[in-house]
């Protein structure tokens, strides 16, 4: 074997190490994989940075993230936030930048070095919070699609400026005809690509989803051959995998081929993290300890306090705004690459990379922490964030004395769609997290808070201490628990019904108190067999059939 595997070997055996005691310390991965990258270039192991090998899995752990987050646009949605998500896009971007290169000319840093840290420290890792929101499965939250939403026109902005400095000679000189050029490459593909992706690829892909393996790798090689386009035509094979997705975005097996296409986007982009780790060992940070301390703090408290106070402005909760506002506390690894190409181009010193790449590495490991407990930084800082709230919100048009029914039903998934079918329109509260589902059904004539269920601020409108059946689909046992807990203290006398993903967990809710647990195999498996036992003849399979299939056609 080459000494290529050998080394693969050693990255994996020791970000599995390193995983492990995270998971028992109750750490996040990432900060694992960082360190794991970082260990092996402190000890001169070998060389992570310049091998052929990992740069390649890198960039393909990126392509592949973006491809998911491809396939989650959903073309409603954007027009749904795509107007907040230009106005916090551009605002960030002028205050930070601004405010950024005030910092750094306070601390004596040469105009043109300000101008590139101000830029640097505006730009937030795509990569960092869709993998965060993913894992929490708050993509498709309000606050995950306004995220992703400014996210996109901060990368947008981004492209340009590389673009830009791209054609920027030692000289100074710009080659505007390259730039107008590639501009309008940009435009062509991303409007192909929405078209592919309304007319054509649905169908396509439709048929060939009968067999689940043709269609994995169909979908793959389309992945594939979009980023070697791309990349023919002067754009990253990252923006290829993005252009991936949103063609695919229409077709209704997207979530079975993203459940599958996730197993090798987490195996590449561990390799990503490893190898920005190892970026910080060989650096000279020789005078830049104050800077690195003061931008570092700037990006995890000013970002936020930015972006929160834009939302606030436009008529967003608290709560949203500040969950919003958490997601950009990091450097993006698009700002590593523009420090690298102003170093090309002559206006910085090597000063400034090993400045920018220090605070990326710190805020990327501290706001990993701040992202992941989020709801419970937002809980404890409820009465302070009032002040970033406005008396006229955006989000819900609810009653002065909220809603009273006598069912409240949170979060409407695929099993709550089933559900709902059931039971009768006016007495049902519908409370769910994802703006589409709440839009949907408010159209159809049913009262729906968009929110979550770990935000008292909804179940005090829901007046959940006046129903008498609370469903709650979500299948997140610590929401669960969080709701009970509520409803214990409010005083609930209402039957409660929530869901469990595994047998330990349905044990959990039924000590905590549940009046019954869905557990949806356990669950399916008693209603078979209960019609198994009292319907020997099985002629009620044509009607479980009939139902289905109607049930089917009203989803497609």
């Amino acid at each position: 074997m080459s000494l290529g595997i050998f080394e693969l070997a050693t990255v994996f055996l020791i970000a599995a190490s390193l995983a492990i005691l995270a998971r028992i310390l109750r750490q996040p991965l990432l900060v694992a994989y960082v360190a794991t990258g970082a260990l092996i270039s402190y000890f001169g192991a070998f060389d992570l940075i310049n091998q052929e090998t990992f740069r390649l899995f890198a960039d393909l752990g990126v392509m592949f993230l973006l491809f998911l987050v491809g396939m989650e646009v959903n073309y409603s949605s954007l027009r749904l936030v795509g107007r907040t998500a230009l106005v916090i896009g551009v605002c960030q971007i002028i205050f930070t930048s601004g405010f950024g290169y005030f910092i750094a000319k306070t601390l004596s840093f040469p105009t043109m070095s300000a101008i590139y840290i101000g830029l640097a420290l505006t730009f937030s890792s795509t990569i960092i919070i869709i993998k965060l929101l993913s894992e929490k499965k708050d993509l498709h939250s309000l606050y995950g699609k306004i995220t992703i939403g400014f996210m996109l026109v901060q990368d947008a902005c981004a492209i340009m400026l590389l673009v830009l400095l791209s054609g920027i000679t030692k000289g100074g000189t710009i080659d505007a005809i390259s730039l107008g050029l590639t501009i309008l490459k940009a435009v062509a593909l991303f409007g192909s690509m929405i078209w592919l992706g309304k007319n054509v690829f649905p169908k396509l892909f439709d048929r060939l989803a009968y067999s689940q393996e043709l269609f994995f790798l169909v979908a793959t090689a389309w992945v594939f051959l979009i980023a070697a386009f791309v990349y023919k035509l002067g754009f990253s094979i990252e923006i290829g995998g993005f252009l991936a997705g949103v063609s695919l975005a229409g077709s209704s097996e997207h979530f079975a081929l993203g459940t599958r296409i996730k197993t090798l986007r987490d195996f590449f982009i561990l390799i990503f993290f490893v190898v920005l780790g190892s970026t910080l060992v060989g650096l000279s940070f020789s005078g830049l300890v104050l800077p690195i301390i003061v931008l570092s703090i700037f990006v995890l408290i000013g970002n936020p306090f930015i972006v929160l106070c834009i939302m606030g402005l436009l008529g967003y909760r608290r709560k949203t705004s500040f969950l919003a506002g958490v997601t950009v506390a990091q450097v993006s690894e698009f700002s590593l690459i523009l420090v690298a190409l102003g170093v090309r181009v002559g206006h910085i010193g090597s000063d400034v990379v090993a400045l920018v790449t220090a605070v990326a590495v710190i805020t990327i490991i501290i706001s990993t922490y701040i992202i992941t407990h989020g709801e419970h930084i937002a809980k404890r800082l409820h009465k302070l964030l009032r002040f970033f709230e406005r008396k006229h919100l955006v989000e819900n048009n609810i009653p002065d004395d909220g809603f009273h029914k006598p069912i409240v039903f949170i979060g409407v998934g695929r099993i709550g769609k089933s559900i709902l079918r059931h039971l009768p329109l006016s007495e049902v509260l519908i409370i769910d997290y994802d703006p589409d589902i709440i839009r949907d059904y408010r159209t159809r004539g049913y009262s729906a808070i968009l929110g979550s269920v770990v935000d008292e601020d909804i179940l005090e409108a829901a007046n959940l201490d006046e129903a008498k059946l609370i469903i709650s689909t979500s299948p997140d046992l610590e929401d669960n628990l969080s709701l009970l807990e509520y409803l214990a203290r409010i005083g609930s006398g209402a039957k409660v019904i929530l869901r469990a993903e595994t047998e330990r967990e349905a044990s959990i809710l039924y000590e905590a108190g549940t009046t019954y647990v869905i557990f949806p195999h356990l669950s399916a498996g008693h209603l078979l067999g209960k019609h198994i036992a009292e319907h020997p003849d099985m002629t009620f399979f044509n009607i479980l059939r009939k139902n289905d299939i109607a049930t089917l056609a009203k989803s497609l």
